[in-house]
């Protein structure tokens, strides 16, 4: 191989590179979240059409972190079977990334909120994280108000991720009832017109989860 096919090959990685980076801040900056998984499989087919590698500066956490806000869990599990040892080791945010995606899949609800808040995130994909860190808080608050009738603002703000005065605001803007004596609220099931649908496994998981908090 001359050299000037390696300086013209190392010249197509960057200019894809920087191609790729622009593609996703400018989805980040408009919020599309949900299109940053598609469009890092997109440049990877792209690359690989071209007979070009990833370079080992690829926005993996970016990539795995879009997975993850689409609810896409195994996408995410199989990224980071495939992301090569050399480059887990020498990228400490795509394992920080990661963590939320393997506490998500074993329903570690405390697990989840200590992952958001673990790393020192970059500006781009603490973004991403504050998208999914919401959604997720969404999510368990429906979660939440369809298994239990009554709970104390303990275990539900253990369960939430959030302060007591935090959850106490949270839940009563959602219409439920705080009694100050027993420090107990009482929850009223929330409904949207996107309301996922929810199976008995993550009830049960729930279930088990606060029975723990309690003893």
């Amino acid at each position: 191989m001359t050299v000037p096919v390696i300086v013209e090959s190392m010249a197509a990685h960057q200019e894809a590179m920087e191609k790729t980076i622009v593609s996703l801040q400018e989805a980040i900056n408009a919020r599309r979240f949900g299109e940053l998984a598609s469009m890092c499989e997109t440049f990877e087919l792209e690359m690989a059409a071209k007979g070009l590698e990833k370079p080992s500066d690829w926005p993996y956490a970016l990539h795995l972190l879009g997975h993850i806000y689409i609810s896409d869990l195994n996408g995410a599990r199989f990224l980071w079977k495939r992301v090569p040892s050399a480059v887990k080791q020498g990228q400490p945010e795509l394992v920080a990334a990661w963590k939320i995606g393997q506490c998500l899949w074993t329903y570690d609800y405390a697990g989840v909120h200590e992952a958001f808040k673990g790393y020192s995130w970059s500006p781009a994909v603490q973004q991403i994280v504050a998208a999914i860190k919401d959604e997720y808080s969404k999510k368990n608050m429906i979660l939440l108000s369809t298994a239990y009738s009554t709970i104390s603002v303990t275990d539900a703000a253990k369960f939430l991720g959030l302060t007591e005065s935090e959850t106490i605001k949270s839940t009563t803007q959602n219409g439920w009832t705080l009694d100050s004596s027993s420090n107990m609220l009482t929850a009223v099931p929330m409904v949207t017109a996107t309301a996922q649908k929810l199976d008995s496994s993550k009830l049960q998981d729930l279930t088990e989860y606060v029975f723990s908090l309690e003893h």
